[in-house]
């Protein structure tokens, strides 16, 4: 019987799902160009079409036209380098300034 429940475990381990198991990530990116009422709208929107992407938060933007995104995201979809992307191709360079879980 022991036998038998270990050769069931050992199977069942065998047959787990081969990829990473999903993890939010929460990224921040420094984003500039931010000269508008508009522009945290704009690159909120931009972040969300990322796939993975659960949540965003956008600071309003300084003096400078500089705004911070906090995006927490599946980190076995999404990448930082992603976001990156998202916010350059919607008018605003971004890059990351921190990571963490």
């Amino acid at each position: 019987m022991i036998r038998h429940i270990a050769a069931a475990a050992g199977l069942a381990i065998l047959l787990s799902p081969w990829g990473a198991q999903a993890a939010d990530k929460t990224a921040t990116l420094n984003v500039h160009n931010a000269d508008c009422e508009l522009c945290p709208t704009i690159v909120t929107k931009a972040l969300q079409n990322v796939s993975g992407v659960k949540l965003v938060k956008v600071t309003n933007p300084d003096a400078a036209g500089d705004m911070k995104a906090t995006v927490t995201f599946d980190d076995t979809i999404a990448t930082v380098a992603r976001l990156v992307s998202a916010t350059t191709n919607a008018g605003y360079p971004s890059q990351a300034v921190g990571e963490g879980s």
